[in-house]
């Protein structure tokens, strides 16, 4: 469903046709990882409260100065293994995917969207993965897109279908799907250019999405104006009414993520600090930014003391690292590989741990300072 012409075809591979590089598909990964992390104990505080509790944004806030990820990091990382175990055939993928979020779902995991939550269930009562996708316009799809974008930027079509797989299996609003597109287009250009102008940006999704998705253009072409004018993301958002931080919602969380890319292209910390001083939704803000910014900047542009006080297992730092090698090695080659294992006991008992972690989290935030 999205409107496409010859012209625009001739445009897209002439911008398009560039091999990623492996510091881009494991920066990407990594990024995504460390803001999910960093954003996630700061979701849903005002931004007065956050100020309050949070004076100052250099370290982890989640136990001891230690992160941990959601929900955003391990939708990225089920896509990877299944484009990895796929190499980028859509109809692979998508029954890949599927069955890695129903054992998603079967290991308990904390957090989940509503829209998520219910087009796994659908899977798990054995709804085909065409059918298995509910209506909702969420970030769902948004968070888990940039990676596609890095790996399969160059092949148009393939980015489209694959993107359209990932989205609608539990997303069908097109909304959703257009989000998730955008998203992919910034990691892809992202992570072959040094700078990507405004005016570059905006062209490239208005010719990508066509002129069924004019609403949504016009808040990216918002988006751009705003950086070209030198706004802040705290102004730009009041232009799109969003006063009491940013919602779930991909009309809001999409323009204002490429608002702070746009500004902070190579600066991960100053981008990330920023989206989330914005509040609502900011382990998912968070996270796609930093898969953006992430493609562009690579591990080594990601602060150190972040990456070591991670605190994850199984999905370690190292273990992020091997998945972005691995899925590096498919996309040049074409070639499928086998998934990265996984510990199984791992995951639930990681998830267990997850769960008091975050109920103490949630009784701290009903104490001073208020």
């Amino acid at each position: 469903g999205i409107g496409f012409n010859i012209s625009n075809q001739i445009f897209l591979f002439v911008i398009m046709h560039i091999p990623q590089q492996k510091s881009a598909v494991i920066g990407c990964l990594l990024g995504t990882a460390i803001g999910d992390a960093f954003g996630l104990p700061l979701e849903g505080l005002s931004k007065n409260r956050q100020h309050r509790l949070y004076p100052r944004l250099n370290r982890y806030h989640l136990i001891f100065g230690k992160g941990m990820i959601s929900d955003d990091t391990e939708h990225i990382c089920m896509v990877s293994q299944s484009l990895i175990v796929s190499a980028g055939d859509t109809n692979k993928f998508t029954q890949a995917f599927a069955w890695r979020l129903r054992f998603w779902l079967l290991c308990l995991p904390v957090g989940i969207g509503s829209a998520t939550l219910k087009a796994c269930i659908k899977l798990l009562l054995g709804f085909s993965p065409t059918k298995s996708g509910v209506l909702s316009a969420g970030n769902g799809p948004c968070m888990r897109s940039a990676i596609i974008g890095v790996c399969y930027g160059n092949d148009i079509f393939k980015l489209r279908s694959l993107v359209k797989a990932s989205t609608r299996i539990t997303h069908k609003d097109i909304k959703a799907e257009w989000g998730a597109l955008a998203v992919a287009i910034a990691a892809y250009l992202a992570s072959t250019e040094t700078y990507v102008s405004p005016k570059k940006y905006y062209e490239t999704v208005t010719q990508v999405l066509g002129v069924e998705a004019a609403e949504f253009c016009e808040l990216i072409r918002m988006a751009c104006d705003s950086v070209q004018a030198l706004e802040t993301a705290a102004l730009f958002a009041t232009q799109l009414k969003i006063n009491f931080g940013i919602s779930g919602y991909v009309y809001h969380t999409v323009p204002i993520v490429v608002q702070v890319w746009l500004r902070y292209q190579e600066n991960y910390v100053d981008a990330i600090e920023e989206i989330v001083r914005l509040g609502g939704d900011t382990d998912t803000t968070a996270a796609i930014l930093g898969g953006i910014i992430g493609s562009a900047v690579g591990k080594s542009g990601i602060p150190e003391n972040w990456l070591d006080n991670l605190w994850e297992y199984p999905r370690t730092v190292k273990w992020i690292e091997s998945l972005g090698e691995r899925l590096f090695e498919v996309s040049n080659s074409g070639k499928h590989q086998s998934a990265l294992p996984l510990s199984i006991p791992g995951l639930l008992l990681r998830n267990l741990l997850f769960s008091l972690i975050v109920i103490g989290h949630g009784f701290r935030r009903l104490l001073p300072p208020y």
